[in-house]
């Protein structure tokens, strides 16, 4: 039997600490020691963000002190002499672990991210391998590189895959992966999943799998195949493909010896008219036209039923057996000043643990039971409405034989998640502040943007106070108060909890096929029992709030700019009509990458028409001008007032409009988008007038598009993120045409 592992950790104020992990076993052919030497200036005690382990205890061990006596300078007095002292105090914690929970003993320790501090780690493994046979293995011809060495492969190579053939992987992480990787490639979702071994797995006895690694254990994935193929496999070639330039050059020639004169000159005049004449080449190629295009949107299946009280929606979608279910909860009846803590609230949701589970342990279960679980807010505007649509959204799947392990998982997410870590939440906001100050510098135009809408429609001022600018002041303000405030902002989190999780603001949304729908019908109903019928609180005063209509400039060290210019058009009296889908593409892809990108030197210019909102922006990102920019911006009626487009250039413009809104989706993705044309209320007829609006867009719709954008030169707001010197430099030329701000 393997004696107990034991793991020191010595700490000491002084600024040594020493990580000592020691294995040895009495009947094992291996001995492993692991040394962590870390070294700072402040406690490790400081810098502890998450509890001990379990199944440690501390030992302190004798301080020791130590006196040192110098000379002074001389210029002082000769005799002068000063005193020093240095304490040195000391802390010992034993973890008692097993040999395969090194990893989660290290990972522990790395997640500790103890700032200031230097690493030093050593690792030592030793085997009692039969040496004969290793020599063999390390002298196979297989193993000789292109230069006729031996020893291609590294020695810790063969000695982690013996140590997988004798160990196997963890139990858990092989649960997590296998549910992982089936959800996902189910339902041909696969992400970062390579696709080619998506189309693989389906073959695999999933059902077989399971059952050999609950007999065997994890080494039933790995031991017989790399023991099989690579330890014991006596051909192990190493091939390495490389171009060998004097065969091309043979065949070249041989290939040009073979050709007459009349030939070359040929193949001389057609490589010059590609690169001379590039119509030419394209007239060549098929054209598509805007018959080729279908008339009808394209309609995604939607069931809308009540189950208790609550609205459920169901599309019945091929997804190969994956359920994917989506929960809406209204957060209209949330008072104002929480919803800054609304984005820290669904981190904590997933992050912060339960009772009986710490954070680590609940990722790992929804790691095993679903396919992924997200919460995040969500807002927009209502179709032809100034009213806010915001939900907190919490999105998942699983594969349908495992619809009571999601919905049990998800009841508790929402239900059992507590907001007791203040360690975990005060790096939930230093997190969150860091992303947000990146955000400023390298993606400022975002942050623009919704500052932009802030001021122009009541949704966007809701969104801003949970993600932009508004919400970064909030981040620094409260970081400094956590441990003063947190009692407050503890019962805060609980008070966000119970005005969202009710019965009358919630709406299900599941996606699958129609089976696997009437099975999960039970689950949703025994989900929405342990939702209350009603939120205690009552409707809030958000949908009338904006901010102040004034330009603003939020000055950063930085040598580009990000300039934003929008304004309301719906306010205009204008009718929202297909072609400004067409129009506001055409002023991105020609007049702005003109004269912002190519013309200005920036990374990109865009225009952006929210049609639900009515809100038209111009944005510009990395941009080295500002009044410039503002400049090309005025002059965008101007530009399609004098513009003469011919019927080709037209076509193009129509298709590539047609493109963006025909994307391809997967079925998640297209039960995702029906869902939120619901909560907008856009309806199957207006998508059906808007796409036959585009596609009969003509050359005189451009122009009359003119009178509209004159609203943003008139009436525009502009919000900036740019340098001190480019917005001094403008307030001095255009009379203080900014208030400046500092955001960091």
């Amino acid at each position: 039997m393997a004696s107990p592992l034991r793991k020191f950790l010595l700490k000491s104020s002084s600024g040594n600490v020493i990580v000592r992990r020691e294995t040895r076993r009495a009947k094992s052919d291996s001995t492993t020691k692991m040394q962590i030497m870390i070294r700072s200036f402040e406690s490790i005690d400081k810098n502890l963000h998450w509890e001990l382990p379990p199944d440690t205890r501390k030992i302190k061990l004798p301080s020791t002190r130590s006196l040192f006596t110098v000379l002074k300078s001389p210029h002082v007095h000769k005799k002068a002499r000063e005193q020093f002292e240095m304490r040195i105090n000391k802390e010992m914690l034993v973890m008692e672990t097993k040999r395969h929970e090194l990893r989660k003993k290290f990972f522990w320790l790395k997640r500790q991210r103890i700032f200031g501090a230097q690493f030093e780690i050593l690792f030592s493994f030793k085997t009692r391998l039969d040496k004969q046979k290793l020599q063999e293995i390390l002298n196979q011809p297989g193993l000789k590189d292109v230069s006729g060495n031996s020893k291609v492969e590294e020695r810790h190579v063969l000695m982690a895959l013996n140590s997988l053939v004798h160990e196997g992987f963890y139990s858990e992480a092989v649960d997590a992966s296998i549910s992982s990787i089936e959800s996902s490639v189910q339902g041909n979702n696969t992400g970062s999943f390579p696709q080619g071994l998506a189309l693989m797995i389906p073959s695999v006895p999933m059902s077989i799998l399971k059952a050999r690694v609950d007999k065997e254990g994890s080494k039933a994935l790995s031991s017989q195949l790399i023991e099989k193929f690579i330890l014991n496999n006596p051909q192990r070639p190493a091939v390495e493909v490389q171009p060998n330039q004097s065969v091309e050059r043979y065949n070249f020639e041989k290939l040009k010896g073979a050709m007459t004169e009349k030939d070359l000159a040929e193949l001389a005049r057609v490589t010059r008219d590609l690169q001379l004449n590039p119509p030419k080449v394209l007239k060549a190629v098929s054209n598509f036209s805007l018959q080729n295009i279908q008339r009808k949107h394209r309609e995604v299946p939607i069931e809308v039923g009540d189950i208790k009280g609550v609205k459920v929606l169901q599309h019945e979608l091929f997804t190969n057996d994956v359920l994917y279910a989506d929960l809406a909860f209204d957060m209209t009846s949330l008072k104002p000043e929480l919803l800054h803590l609304v984005p820290l609230f669904c981190q904590s949701l997933l992050e912060m643990g339960t009772k009986d589970l710490n954070f680590v342990q609940l990722n790992q279960l929804i790691r095993e039971k679903t396919g992924g679980i997200s919460i995040y807010p969500y807002t927009t505007s209502k179709q032809g409405s100034k009213d806010p649509v915001s939900y907190i959204m919490v999105r998942s799947k699983a594969m349908s034989a495992s619809t009571e392990d999601l919905f049990d998982t998800i009841t508790c997410v929402l239900k059992e998640a507590e907001f007791t870590n203040q360690k975990r939440f005060k790096r939930f906001v230093s997190q969150s502040k860091a992303k947000l100050e990146n955000q400023l510098r390298d993606g400022g135009h975002v942050l623009a943007s919704a500052r932009l809408n802030a001021k122009l429609n009541h949704a966007g001022w809701i969104a801003e106070q949970m993600g932009g600018i508004s919400y970064l002041e909030f981040l620094k303000d409260i970081e400094g108060k956590i441990e003063e405030k947190w009692s407050e902002i503890s019962m805060s989190l609980e008070e966000i909890r119970g005005a969202l999780l009710s019965k009358k603001g919630c709406l299900v949304n599941l996606t699958s096929d129609g089976k696997s729908l009437n099975n999960a019908e039970k689950f949703v109903r025994k989900f929405l029992d342990f939702l209350p019928t009603a939120s205690p609180l009552t409707t809030s005063s958000t949908s009338s709030a904006l901010l102040l209509s004034e330009n603003e400039a939020f000055t950063i060290p930085t040598q580009v700019n990000y300039v934003g210019k929008a304004a309301n058009i719906h306010e205009t009296g204008y009718q929202l009509r297909g072609s400004a889908y067409v129009i506001a593409k055409y002023i991105s892809n020609t007049w702005l990458w003109d004269n912002i990108r190519v013309t200005g030197g920036a990374f990109g210019g865009f225009c952006d028409f929210d049609t639900r909102s009515g809100i038209l922006s111009f944005l510009s990102y990395r941009d080295p001008n500002l009044l410039k920019t503002l400049n090309v911006y005025d002059g965008t009626s101007d530009f399609l007032r004098q513009l003469e487009i011919d019927d080709d250039t037209l076509k193009k413009a129509i298709v590539g409009t047609i493109g963006d809104l025909d994307s391809y989706q997967l079925p998640d993705a297209k039960s995702y988008s029906s869902l939120l044309r619901y909560l907008s209320r856009v309806s199957e007829e207006e998508r059906q007038r808007r796409r036959e609006e585009v596609l009969s867009t003509r050359s005189s719709d451009f122009k009359e598009f003119a009178g509209v954008v004159d609203a943003i030169k008139d009436k525009g707001v502009i919000v900036a993120v740019a340098s001190e010197g480019n917005v001094d430099a403008a307030n001095k030329e255009c009379s203080n045409l900014f208030q400046v701000k500092k955001p960091l």
